[in-house]
Formats: structure tokens, C-alpha cells, sequence
């Protein structure tokens, strides 16, 4: 690793800032149609993109779960990507072809149960000697979960009651075993030193169940532990059990102002800010020049907003079927229908508009004053991509982003796939290695050891 240089202030070393790869899909935020994307359900793409990861010397890979293709009116969103292998599948045989990347994998508390997936990360981190982490999330709709026995839908405090319950559950499993309980001395006969190695017993809300766990304890002792979700009961179920937290703030004001806000929590909590990192999701896009890239930006991002998906977008907020409008043309006159039945289920756009006939009228004006389009305001008003500029500009300002505290680090999110990280991994790492920012190798084994986590104490 490069030696941390000096910051102007000379009491604080630089911070070394953390990186990882998000593998994109079930968004808009790919770009499928391009010549240069490949398949998201190939092997290759997944071996492809890890590999790279692991070249520039990335903290892990992270792989979203989508469990229900999404849809309007019947109809698949056409931006999407259709379909995901099983997150525990692919991460497992990535296993076999890296070495030292991580590998994150959101698995949702809602719809499983904690000892499968107790079983399942315990054995993705033995398979690959320790680099295992488990994004924890919940589910808010019904509409996923039609596809699960339960029917799906929890209310928000009922959600993250079980979240939490399933979290600490898993955690006993993990913890069942203490991790030197296995003699397997082939002349005595003795395998186990303690008999009742695994044996755990939980009572609580939401789980009932006893048994034995039957994978030891495995070289991370449990999965890191990362979380996604912004809300009040998100930032402090991060606070009280998650080892990382995504982000979605892509200004640097919000950033530190989100990054402030969780940290301060963790004291409640008996927690350090160094036992928490803040990771914010980040796209890019690279150009040789701050004005190439620029343009080349906004090419990007009318392929990733289509005449539907524009219409499709603005049905969020009117709740209603307005696919006989033209996307290049004006926006409803029609106001949005506030009935208690959603056209758009299934998307957490829904949650974001609160109030949609103010939102209406705040995009109505927007539009009428840059003279937009229907596309033009969605293309507007959608996120950008976080970085954009030379590889100079890029490295420059995630380094500002990191020493001012609004981040500890970004999971970038290219929007070609598999090949889209390799600029930046042979542009931009080089020049934050340079500054002795990014480490030029990896010094631990462990995803806890690249994330600088301290080890986990035995039970």
C-alpha cells in the first residue's frame, strides 16, 4: 500500500479511500443496447468484471438481488435488465476465479429465513477463504411479494423489527460455533472437542427455532455486514448492527451532512466512527477532456431515458396511464390521480413522491421555463452521473469527496457491462495510487482486512 500522505492540515493524515464494483441490472441505468455491452447472465460478464475489479486493487464486488421483474400495464420496463441469476450462485463461482476481492450480495430478511442464509454466507465465506458480505435488506411491497408464500407486505416498523430480529438471529448461528472445536484427530477418533458445537436456541417476534448449525465458523466468523436504506429506522439499524452503509447523496454537501448524521449515532451504540463506513453508490463517465466527458454524458443519459421510460417515469407521479402522450411533446394538462391504488407497483419511486400533485406543479413549471419535453424533464430531473470529467478531474474530486468526510469511499456503477470499470480502473486508480490514497496492493487476506474492520472476538 502507498504510505498516506499529509493533508494541509498536519494533524490529519489523508484518509485512504475504499473502493468497490457494482455489477449494474434491474434499472435503467445500464446501457444494454450499446455495441459494447455484453450479456448479464453469462458467466464471462460476471468473471469479466471481477477480475478487473480485483486488478485495481478494488475492496469487493457487490451484486444487487432483484426478486421480481418490474412492469407497468403488463408490460416489462424496456431499459431494464431481464432477469438475474441467484446472487449466492454467482458469487460462489466468482470464488473460484479471484483471489483477495470481496464479494457482496444483497439478500433480503423479508422473504428468507436465518438459517438458510446463515448456511449460505457461512459457506461463501469459507469457499473463498474469508471475502464474504451480506447487504441487508428489507422489502417494502406487496407487488414482490407476490412471489413468496407471505404474501410480502410488512409495514415499515414491522419490516425493520424483522430485519433486526433476523440479523442478531443469524448472528447466533454464526456465533454457535466457536471455531476450534473441530479435532479431527484420526487416532483417537475424535473429531469434535465440544459436543455441542452449533447447538443454539432462539425465542423472539418473528423466529422460533432451535437446532444445530451445521457449517463451523468460518475465517471472517460472519459475513461484513452492510446495509441500504435512507429512512429514520434505516440510518439506525446501520448505526446498531451494520459493518458498511450505501449512500445515494451524490452532492457533496448531502453527502457530508448524511455522513455526519450516521456516524454521530454510533455512540449510542457503543460504537466507534471508525467501525462504520459510508459508501456511497457512484456513476462516471471518463472523457480525455472535461468537456468530452461532459458531452459524452449526455449521451448517456438519453440512452438510459427512452421515450417509454420517460412516460413510464412520469406515470410515478401522475398515477396514471399515460402512454398516449409523446414523450418529445408537452406535459399533461390532467392532474395526478391520488387514489390509494398505485399504477407503478413495485417501484420505490412511488415512496419519493409524497405530495405528486406539488410535484406536478414544480415540474410543469420547470418544464415551461427551459422549454422541455416530457423526456427532456425526466432526463433532467434524474440522477446524473456523480462523476464526470477527465480521469484528472475524476480522481481529484472523489478525493475531495473523501477527506471532506462525505464519504469513506464509493461502489461505482458503470453503465456499460462487463467492460465498462476498466477505464477507470487503468485511468483513475493509477492517479488516486499516485497520490497515496488507494492502496497498490492488497496487504490483508480478508474483506475485513481491506475495509480496515478489526477481527471479530470468539464467542
Amino acid at each position: 500500500m502507498s504510505k498516506p500522505q499529509k493533508s494541509t492540515n498536519a494533524t490529519k493524515p489523508l484518509k485512504q479511500i475504499h473502493l468497490a464494483a457494482h455489477f449494474p441490472g434491474v434499472n435503467n441505468t445500464t446501457v444494454w443496447s450499446d455495441p459494447e455491452a455484453g450479456s448479464h447472465i453469462d458467466f464471462s460478464s460476471f468473471a469479466h468484471f471481477a477480475r478487473t475489479a480485483e486488478r485495481a486493487k478494488f475492496d469487493f464486488l457487490f451484486l444487487a438481488e432483484g426478486l421480481r421483474l418490474r412492469e407497468q400495464g403488463g408490460k416489462i420496463y424496456d431499459l431494464d435488465v431481464v432477469g438475474r441469476p441467484d446472487t449466492f450462485t454467482v458469487l460462489a463461482a466468482l470464488a473460484a476465479v479471484t483471489e483477495r476481492l470481496g464479494l457482496t450480495g444483497t439478500i433480503n430478511s423479508t422473504f428468507n429465513e436465518p438459517y438458510e442464509v446463515a448456511r449460505q454466507f457461512a459457506s461463501l465465506d469459507h469457499l473463498s477463504d474469508g471475502r464474504a458480505a451480506w447487504n441487508v435488506v428489507t422489502s417494502w411491497d406487496a407487488f414482490t411479494g407476490e412471489n413468496f408464500r407471505r404474501g410480502g407486505f410488512l409495514p415499515q416498523e414491522e419490516r425493520y423489527s424483522r430485519a433486526k430480529e433476523f440479523l442478531a438471529t443469524a448472528t447466533e448461528l454464526f456465533d454457535s460455533w466457536d471455531g476450534d472445536e473441530i479435532v479431527a484427530d484420526q487416532e483417537s477418533g475424535v473429531f469434535l472437542r465440544d459436543a455441542k458445537a452449533g447447538a443454539f436456541v432462539h425465542t423472539g417476534l418473528h423466529f422460533d427455532i432451535e437446532g444445530r448449525f451445521n457449517v463451523p465458523r468460518s475465517p471472517q466468523g460472519r459475513p461484513v455486514i452492510f446495509q441500504a436504506g435512507d429512512s429514520e429506522e434505516g440510518r439506525e439499524f446501520a448505526a446498531s448492527s451494520a459493518d458498511a452503509i450505501f449512500s445515494r447523496y451524490a452532492s457533496l454537501d448531502a453527502g457530508r451532512a448524511f455522513y455526519s448524521d450516521v456516524k454521530n449515532r454510533l455512540a449510542r451504540h457503543g460504537r466507534r466512527h471508525d467501525q462504520l463506513l459510508i459508501l456511497p453508490a457512484a456513476t462516471f463517465v471518463l472523457g480525455d477532456t472535461d468537456a468530452e466527458a461532459a458531452e459524452l454524458a449526455r449521451e448517456v443519459r438519453r440512452l438510459q431515458v427512452s421515450g417509454a421510460t420517460a412516460i413510464k417515469h412520469l406515470e410515478f407521479v401522475w398515477n396514471r396511464d399515460l402512454s398516449s402522450y409523446d414523450p418529445d411533446g408537452p406535459l399533461p394538462d390532467i392532474d395526478p390521480d391520488t387514489g390509494d391504488t398505485h399504477i407503478s407497483k413495485g417501484r420505490a419511486q412511488v415512496r419519493m413522491y409524497r405530495d405528486p400533485l406539488a410535484t406536478a406543479r414544480e415540474w410543469r413549471e420547470l418544464a415551461a421555463a427551459n422549454g422541455w419535453s416530457i423526456r427532456d424533464l425526466v432526463i433532467e430531473t434524474g440522477n446524473r452521473q456523480s462523476f464526470v470529467g477527465s480521469p484528472e478531474t475524476v480522481a481529484r474530486t472523489i478525493n475531495d469527496y473523501v477527506q471532506s468526510d462525505a464519504a469513506d469511499g464509493f461502489i461505482l456503477v458503470p453503465h456499460i457491462t462487463p467492460a465498462g470499470l476498466d477505464p477507470f480502473a487503468d485511468k483513475v486508480v493509477p492517479l488516486l495510487q499516485e497520490q497515496g490514497v488507494f492502496r497498490t496492493d492488497y496487504e490483508g487476506t480478508t474483506l475485513r482486512d481491506h475495509l480496515g474492520l478489526a477481527p471479530l472476538p470468539r464467542s
